[in-house]
């Protein structure tokens, strides 16, 4: 996987050669460091759950604006044409930039560990549950940026991508605060479907391999969906 490696490198530079990671990671920290000050102090006790369990929606926002340009751009500014020509294949050209978004998500998320170490300064932090509740922000940023990265093969239109995937994310979240509104015969299978499920048995401490099934599961889908679609624009062209 030498190209997935290259395109890794290259689009990683990417980001930080301009200021996308730089303004994504700054509005990342100041939104969840003022969901964090709430919880700590509008609720009067120092409890990592509540701060984590605010992420998701955050995320909502955060992935669509990493990946809306890692592929749109590439098609709009005809860039694309000369990776396909590259000795590169198409699941390496969509698993190289997939990590660079990733990394570009765990260095953000690396930089909200000053949170669990000043809950704990302040009072009793259960370190089980507070790594269970970021291994689960991880497994639910992973599979945004698998959505995000899928909507931009898409388009050639960052805005459309970031639409597509903000709407595809929502969903995702939503359908866990729609529950008391599903027909009985449905709600196992939106309980199923939403993040939400997943996501509260991370942050309450349990590590289920069906969780965590769960949000593999939509990354390895939607990465193969984007080099099904890469496969069918190269194709198209």
């Amino acid at each position: 996987m030498n190209g997935a490696w290259a395109v890794f490198r290259r689009d990683t530079a990417g980001f930080f050669n301009q200021p996308v990671a730089y303004v994504v990671i700054t509005a990342f920290l100041l939104i969840c460091g003022w969901f964090f000050t709430s919880s700590l102090f509008l609720a009067g006790q120092a409890d990592i759950r509540s701060f984590l369990a605010s992420v998701p929606l955050v995320l909502v926002f955060f992935a669509p604006a990493l990946t809306m340009r890692l592929l749109a751009e590439e098609w709009r500014n005809g860039t694309m044409e000369l990776l396909v020509t590259l000795p590169l294949r198409d699941v390496e050209v969509v698993i190289g930039k997939y990590l660079a978004a990733l990394g570009v998500f765990a260095v953000a998320l690396a930089l909200t560990g000053p949170y669990p170490v000043t809950v704990a300064a302040l009072g009793p932090l259960d370190w089980g549950q507070a790594l269970s509740g970021y291994l689960g922000v991880l497994l639910m940023g992973a599979a945004f940026l698998a959505i995000g990265l899928l909507a931009s093969a898409v388009t050639n239109s960052q805005v459309v991508a970031f639409i597509v995937s903000f709407f595809l994310c929502f969903g995702l979240f939503l359908l866990g605060k729609v529950l008391p509104l599903v027909p009985p015969a449905l709600v196992p299978v939106v309980e199923f479907l939403a993040v939400d499920t997943h996501f509260a048995n991370l942050i309450k401490g349990v590590v289920d391999s069906r969780d965590v099934l769960y949000f593999l599961s939509i990354v390895a889908a939607c990465l193969a969906g984007t080099v099904h679609v890469l496969q069918g624009r190269k194709w198209g062209r």
